[in-house]
């Protein structure tokens, strides 16, 4: 168990470095939950700072949970090396897991993070390649059918469950089960996104010409 805890703690730590305020110290210090709607994720990045600024967000926040499902469960730590009691699949998403929570409420910055969206993007791209193209299809569909950035997350979080329930099981229960632990978490992140749904507030990703992203409502 010390293990599983040291390397819990170690992917944290990874997933707290935001990608947003990471690209923002070298643009000067420019801190995105001080504008647009706080949220230091990809959406926010690319409404208020624009689409290079956000590409970046994107790939920092992406690929550290990849790197820590990489780096972390088979790293030899010493005074800790591996437990022959934990089943090596209960690690590595331990890791994963954690590389998200660490995004969503990171120790380097007070704990306030981004939704884990995009770090769960990538760790299940990392984890199920051939489960990326329908699940984007479903993000892509209900933006385009909503403009609801937050709907179409939870959404591609429902939808990346269902896909891994009918290709993995029952072997693959680990991964299942993981999946629909990150799909509580996102729909817990967004639970602001779902009230202002239902009160008719939440604002939408439309887009003025193409590439070009309005925050009209």
């Amino acid at each position: 168990m010390i293990e599983l805890g040291v390397k819990f703690t170690l992917a944290y730590l990874l997933g707290s470095v935001l990608g947003s305020l990471l690209v923002g110290l070298f643009k000067g210090g420019v801190d995105i939950r001080q504008v647009g709607s706080g949220n230091p994720g990809g959406t926010n990045a690319l409404r208020t700072q624009g689409k290079w600024f956000a590409l970046w967000v994107m790939v920092i926040d992406v690929g550290k949970g990849i790197l820590a499902a990489v780096v972390v469960p088979p790293l030899v730590i010493p005074g800790v090396g591996f437990d022959p009691e934990i089943d090596r699949a209960l690690v590595l998403y331990a890791v994963a897991f954690g590389a998200i929570v660490g995004h969503v409420f990171p120790v380097w910055f007070g704990f306030r993070g981004g939704k884990g969206g995009a770090t769960a993007a990538g760790l299940l791209g990392y984890f199920a390649p051939a489960a990326a193209l329908p699940v984007i299809g479903v993000w892509l569909a209900v933006v385009l059918l909503t403009g609801f950035v937050g709907l179409a997350t939870m959404s591609a979080a429902i939808a990346a469950v269902v896909y891994i329930g009918i290709t993995r099981l029952p072997e693959q229960h680990g991964f299942f089960v993981f999946a629909c632990i990150v799909a509580a978490l996102l729909i817990y992140t967004h639970r602001g996104n779902i009230r202002r749904m239902l009160n008719g507030t939440e604002s939408r990703f439309a887009r003025r010409s193409w590439g070009r992203p309005s925050g009209g409502k």
